[in-house]
């Protein structure tokens, strides 16, 4: 929780401000950010300061696992977060690769399990890792990457969260995640659950013990409009303790994140918290 705060008064502090050509926004923006997670010793990094939702992180990374390309499909395992991307963006409604409503098309979880081969066929990222990992192999490119430039024009937003690299040191597994840009009082800690998350699952379904998740973050940024809530409110409360994820140890395969887990499957324990804050949204 401290590395997050600290993080908040950096960006504050130190920041350049940018104008965003995308949001028509000026944002205070910093180059290289660095979490860690202490998924060893489940110190969940769900934020306290303010009351903060994790259903909807962890069901999205269900859909990434599963490959979905349909926001239905997210909607039903509990997470609207595609909804607008695929219904509401004009560039992707006019898109001739659009196969029509809730389309997402080629992005994300897509790339992760079907990344399409030049000479035909495709290849399943992630079945390749979890094979490696149960077998107590890493070929030191244990890398499941969304971002396929490639492909770009043929889904309705490239990736933030981009890239996951695992690495097995005898028996304990590591994550490093990679994201290209982040909107810090909003989007982070919906990033910091999935990369939490992911590495307590991967652990769990191969054997491993979970180790440490790192968190790497090129462009982290405050909007203008998100920056009174931020210095004036949520940065002069006092964090809680972190609380603790519980995850069905029943979930023993990847077919089973592929079938039967539900967010029914998960839980959140000891989580204190201060009043939620309403931070504005730029699309």
């Amino acid at each position: 929780m401290q590395q997050y705060l600290d993080l908040c008064e950096h960006i504050i502090n130190d920041g350049t401000w940018i104008e965003n050509e995308r949001t028509g926004k000026r944002c205070l923006t910093v180059i290289n950010a660095d979490l860690v997670y202490d998924v060893k010793n489940n110190q969940f990094p769900l934020i306290t300061t303010r009351k903060s939702f994790w259903k909807a992180a962890i069901a999205e990374l269900l859909g990434y696992i599963r490959g979905y390309d349909n926001a239905a499909d997210f909607r039903v395992l509990g997470a609207k977060t595609w909804d607008a991307n695929a219904n509401d963006n004009s560039q992707w409604l006019n898109n001739p690769h659009r196969k029509g409503t809730d389309d997402m098309g080629r992005v994300y979880g897509v790339q992760g399990r079907a990344w399409s081969k030049p000479d035909g066929g495709c290849i399943d990222q992630l079945a390749k890792i979890i094979d490696n990992l149960t077998k107590g192999v890493d070929d030191r490119g244990e890398i499941l990457s969304f971002y396929n430039p490639g492909e770009f024009h043929m889904g309705c937003l490239r990736p933030c969260m981009h890239t996951h690299n695992f690495s097995l040191l005898g028996d304990t597994l590591y994550l490093t995640s990679f994201q290209r840009s982040c909107d810090v009082p909003l989007g982070l800690n919906f990033n910091q659950v999935q990369v939490f998350t992911l590495l307590a699952l991967v652990a769990q379904i191969t054997g491993n013990k979970a180790g440490v998740a790192y968190h790497k973050i090129v462009n982290a940024h405050i909007y203008e409009d998100q920056l009174p809530q931020m210095r004036d409110i949520q940065l002069k409360r006092q964090p809680f303790t972190s609380p603790q994820l519980a995850i069905n140890p029943d979930i023993k395969s990847l077919h089973d994140l592929e079938t039967w887990v539900t967010l029914d499957d998960f839980d959140v324990t000891s989580y204190e918290h201060h009043d939620a804050i309403k931070y504005p949204f730029s699309v």
